[in-house]
């Protein structure tokens, strides 16, 4: 479970960025765009972690920390869109963010809650449970990349 760990620490170390990003986005030298794309990156590695444990039938409690890190990434996550945002650094943001910024930041929410979600079951050991809500979060992961994420 090391790489879980790894995992764990890298996304709390995201999230700590997402904390500030609000006020970083003003401040000089801060990049959104690639602080978002670290952090998702952070995030898809996690993701993969605990897709692997459920394939693999290891135990899911050690993914709590993961999932909830994942929750406060995306409670942060629509901070990282400032206006002007949206060219540059090789961003895959499509313009719909900002033409729709409220059905963004609600797809943002709805993957907070199901990642929080995730954590619960995971600190009960509840496998199944897991398994299945891992496939929620997936899901809104997959809502919102077709919405505002260009291939």
């Amino acid at each position: 479970m090391r790489s879980g760990r790894l995992a764990a620490i890298g996304l709390l170390l995201a999230g700590s960025v997402g904390l500030g990003a609000a006020a970083l986005a003003q401040a000089p030298g801060f990049d959104p765009i690639r602080t978002r794309q670290v952090g998702q990156l952070l995030v898809l590695g996690s993701f993969v972690g605990m897709r692997e444990a459920v394939k693999h039938h290891q135990p899911v409690k050690p993914f709590a920390e993961p999932a909830m890190a994942i929750s406060h990434w995306m409670d942060q996550y629509a901070s990282l869109f400032p206006p002007g945002s949206d060219k540059g650094d090789n961003t895959k943001a499509r313009p719909a963010i900002w033409k729709n910024f409220a059905r963004f930041q609600k797809d943002a929410a709805d993957a907070s809650a199901a990642a929080k979600k995730l954590a619960m079951l995971a600190k009960a050991e509840d496998t199944a449970g897991f398994a299945a809500q891992l496939k929620v979060l997936g899901g809104t992961c997959g809502t919102c990349h077709k919405a505002f994420r260009a291939k």
